[in-house]
């Protein structure tokens, strides 16, 4: 499918997430991963996909040198919750917060994904919303310290055992949550690429 039209064009990757690399594999699209350091700061009064839209520009930013075949993806995810965004927790202690300020509501997973060429720049998002089942004291201990999720904005990944005991429903990309719109990111690859 799309990778035989991708002969003639390199797609970089800046991402050191395996869900991330997985979809492209999934997909079908090969990539080249390249992982540039970003100090991951935006400014205060950007609020939901203005700061996922913000972050995922500023990691394009390190890269200052693309050919005129290659397209750059960078993208950033967050949980907004009570107005504020939840990225990946420090600790063990800061999970526990995160998934507890969680328990019992809804939230919004918001991703955004940055496409640079040498000459162009789209920037799209999609946002999920997640319903959380009342979560106990004992089975937030447990998902942390057995499944050590600091990797994962808002201190949880819904394809694990947190996902499959405490989440009611989704509206929007399941995808998204795991850490891309796999879709969006299709079609507008192709799109880019006028395939």
């Amino acid at each position: 499918m799309l990778k035989d039209l991708l002969k003639d064009h390199e797609i970089i990757l800046a991402s050191g997430s395996p869900r991330r690399q997985k979809f492209f594999q999934e997909l079908e699209i090969p990539v080249t991963i390249d992982v540039r350091p970003v100090d991951e700061v935006f400014p205060e009064h950007l609020k939901e996909q203005e700061i996922t839209d913000y972050l995922s520009a500023l990691k394009a930013e390190a890269f200052k040198d693309l050919k005129d075949n290659q397209v750059l993806i960078t993208s950033d995810t967050i949980v907004y919750n009570d107005g504020e965004a939840l990225g990946k927790p420090k600790d063990h202690d800061e999970a526990v917060r995160m998934i507890k300020a969680l328990s019992g509501k809804d939230h919004e997973v918001i991703t955004s994904v940055c496409f640079t060429t040498s000459n162009s720049q789209k920037i799209l998002n999609h946002t999920t919303r997640v319903y959380f089942s009342e979560l106990s004291d004992e089975e937030i201990e447990y998902y942390v310290k057995n499944y050590k999720p600091f990797d994962k904005a808002g201190g949880y990944a819904i394809q694990e055992w947190i996902g499959l005991i405490g989440i009611e429903k989704i509206e929007g990309s399941y995808f998204n949550v795991v850490g891309l719109p796999t879709h969006l990111v299709y079609k507008t690859i192709k799109e880019l690429l006028k395939v």
